[in-house]
């Protein structure tokens, strides 16, 4: 009996101490097979993602985070990388409208499918589909200058596709 009580108290214990562990500890833990994930950030954040219950936040610098990924025995590149993620901000800017069209359901069909349409042409860009009473509109790409803009809205039409799409000014997302 005296062997199930501590063998009890011992899975207990271990159950107790698992459950402290954060989710940033967890994400940051060393797998041999897989790899690691170091995270700098600010203890706002942590908090935040952890669930702290008072978490304040503020305007936060950026930060860097380290990701480490075992390489390959017949690569030859370097796999640690560090990539810099800056607060990203609404600023005034350019996109380019491609689709402009009515408030009924085909609009909004049809705003939807050109946003495909440009998705697939030019997969690295932003597009965003919305309503603008009384019009569906669908607008990609976040520039800052009006050339950035002009450029693309040339490739656009070299590449035949969207021959209605202009440059409209408009708040863009960017990272700082």
């Amino acid at each position: 009996m005296m062997k199930y009580t501590l063998a009890l108290i011992f899975c207990l214990g271990t159950l107790c101490v698992s459950a402290q562990q954060t989710f940033t500890d967890k994400l940051q833990q060393v797998v041999d097979t897989i790899g690691s994930i170091i995270l700098h950030q600010d203890k706002t954040i942590t908090d935040l993602v952890n669930g702290a219950k008072k978490a304040v936040v503020s305007a936060l610098p950026r930060k860097q985070v380290e990701l480490t990924v075992p390489q390959d025995s017949d690569s030859t590149s370097t796999v640690a990388d560090s990539i810099s993620l800056g607060p990203k901000v609404r600023i005034n800017g350019y996109r380019i409208q491609v689709y402009f069209g009515d408030n009924s359901r085909r609009g909004k069909a049809e705003a939807r499918a050109a946003g495909l349409r440009f998705r697939n042409s030019f997969p690295g860009m932003s597009v965003y589909v919305s309503f603008v009473s009384p019009h569906w509109l669908c607008r990609a790409g976040d520039f800052r200058t009006m050339e950035e803009a002009r450029e693309v809205l040339r490739q656009i039409r070299e590449m035949g596709i969207f021959r209605e799409a202009v440059v409209v000014k408009s708040k863009v997302n960017v990272r700082l």
